[in-house]
């Protein structure tokens, strides 16, 4: 009775490990983006959920040419802390050109 009780209490443990999703909290992959001519930048498994002020953007030069390389989406937005009006939503792999200005993105 004990040696099925053990077995089926690490079975259950065993099979809790394999159900709970390993990086559920972030946005595997890189997103890109340019702050200058030439000048490109990133962010490397960004956190999910969660907005992201794009580093070396400023009220005068916002980030330009964001390329999603997570296989995450992105919302990225005009103006800091996800406000304003959402600018774009991209899918994963998805490029855009110099036209389309940001200052933070937040990952699905």
């Amino acid at each position: 009775m004990r040696l099925r009780n053990t077995v089926l209490a690490a079975a259950s443990a065993i099979a809790l490990v394999l159900a709970v999703p390993v990086s559920a909290n972030a946005a595997t992959g890189d997103f890109l983006y340019k702050v200058g001519p030439g000048v490109e930048t990133g962010l490397a498994d960004p956190p999910s959920g969660k907005c992201i002020d794009l580093p070396w953007t400023t009220e005068e030069a916002p980030g330009f040419a964001p390329w999603n390389l997570t296989k995450s989406t992105a919302t990225v937005f005009l103006d800091f802390d996800c406000s304003g009006d959402t600018f774009y939503v991209m899918n994963p792999g998805k490029k855009l050109g110099d036209r389309l200005k940001l200052r933070s993105v937040v990952f699905s």
